[in-house]
């Protein structure tokens, strides 16, 4: 793979330094405090050991990345190095936790280990990376939804059935048998605060249902969501996408809610947001408005925004006045600003070979964090690395030796 770093770039290791102090003193007081009291051992386990990680100063950012013909591959962006993986032929679509990849094939969900996460303490975070490793194939069949938090994995088959995942038995490399969650789910089931949610019905009109980790049925609160498509966990709550706009459920005091954040106007069905997107950690999301423009739900204000765009392939932002980004048909990357709508920035075409509007799994997209922008040019074999905040400049380029049709990023 060779790398081209342009003059004057700030790559990811320069702050090392800063965030190491950052940490260590972070971590030496609050809630999570295990200052070593008198007396005690000083071999005790240190906070945030993780036994087989290495903990790290900084976020350690990788890309996960597939070609349907069979080629994986793990992008370091830390280091700059490429590992390869075991071949995953037949991959449609590519999904993360954070740290787990979960490719979706006719005979089954594959699952590869890109050995980068992050354990957010609230108060500060936890970033550790540790070897790559193919996990394995849960037995489902294609198009199957895969959400998952610390402990629980919930893969919901097309056929609205869900078996839950023991999380820790993948971190040891294995692949656990599965529990079978009552019901017929419409849309995947979420992992949210230690509890399972679901929609439940006959797929156009559905009532939210809340079970424990045991998959016992413990709330139903008063929510329906018509014609569910996406969903989103941010800082606020569960996002689910319905008919009028979208459904937040949080929890609190023991109990669970749900708001409705509606459009405001009748949308007509293909302009509706089907699939969010947006920074982990961010509570602003971004979902394709039909071909050329682009939904912005800010879940603090709880509000819609859409945005007048060029011809959509992908889009996301990285929240907190940040600009919209939106890869269009020309094959560039152009930024808007989200108040309003105007564009303020744009790169050359980035795509080797045209790319159609609202492109599915296989086409281009754009991975956000909290400093960079992804973009994956597949006929190119190559990725882009955008400073966002830097009028769009490219920063690094990725040259590969295959086509990296699917790709998502882990270590956040």
């Amino acid at each position: 793979m060779a790398l081209t770093v342009p003059k004057n770039s700030t790559t990811r290791a320069s702050t090392a330094l800063v965030l190491t102090a950052l940490l260590a003193a972070g971590c030496a007081q609050g809630a999570d405090d295990t200052s070593t009291p008198a007396g005690s051992s000083p071999t005790a386990t240190p906070h945030g050991y993780v036994e087989g990680a290495k903990e790290s100063a900084e976020q350690q950012s990788r890309l996960l990345l597939g070609d349907p013909g069979g080629d994986t591959r793990v992008l370091d962006l830390i280091t700059g190095k490429v590992h390869r993986t075991a071949d995953v032929a037949g991959a449609t679509r590519l999904a993360t936790d954070g740290r787990f990849g979960y490719f979706d094939t006719a005979r089954g969900t594959h699952v590869v280990d890109t050995g980068a996460w992050t354990v957010d303490h609230g108060d500060h975070v936890h970033y550790y990376r540790a070897a790559i490793r193919d996990v394995g194939d849960l037995p489902v069949g294609p198009d199957a939804e895969v959400r998952s938090d610390a402990t629980v994995t919930a893969v919901t088959d097309r056929d609205g059935r869900t078996g839950l995942y023991d999380r820790k038995e993948l971190e040891h490399g294995e692949v656990p048998a599965a529990r079978i969650l009552d019901g017929v789910h419409s849309g995947a089931v979420v992992p949210y605060e230690e509890h399972l949610l679901a929609l439940t019905g006959d797929g156009r009109s559905t009532k939210l249902t809340v079970y424990d980790r045991e998959g016992e049925r413990v709330a139903a609160p008063d929510a329906e969501c018509e014609e569910p498509r996406g969903d989103a966990v941010t800082r606020r709550g569960l996002v689910l996408g319905c008919a009028d706009g979208a459904l937040l459920v949080g929890a609190g005091d023991g109990a669970f809610t749900a708001e409705r954040i509606p459009y405001g106007e009748d949308v007509p069905a293909k302009e509706r947001a089907a699939a969010f997107r947006h920074r982990a950690g961010s509570d602003t999301l971004t979902a394709p408005a039909g071909d050329r423009a682009v939904w912005v739900l800010d879940v603090t204000d709880r509000t819609w925004k859409r945005v007048e765009t060029g011809p959509v392939v992908a889009a996301n932002t990285a929240g907190e006045g940040s600009a919209l980004l939106v890869l269009e048909t020309d094959g560039a990357l152009h930024g808007y600003d989200i108040v309003t709508g105007r564009e303020t920035s744009s790169t050359e075409p980035l795509l080797t070979t045209p790319a159609k509007t609202g492109a599915d799994a296989g086409g281009p997209v754009i991975e956000v964090d909290r400093s960079r922008a992804y973009v994956n040019d597949p006929a190119g074999k190559r990725v882009y690395e955008v400073d966002y905040n830097d009028g769009l400049r490219i920063a690094r380029t990725f040259e590969l030796d295959f086509e990296p049709r699917l790709m998502t990023e882990t270590g956040r």
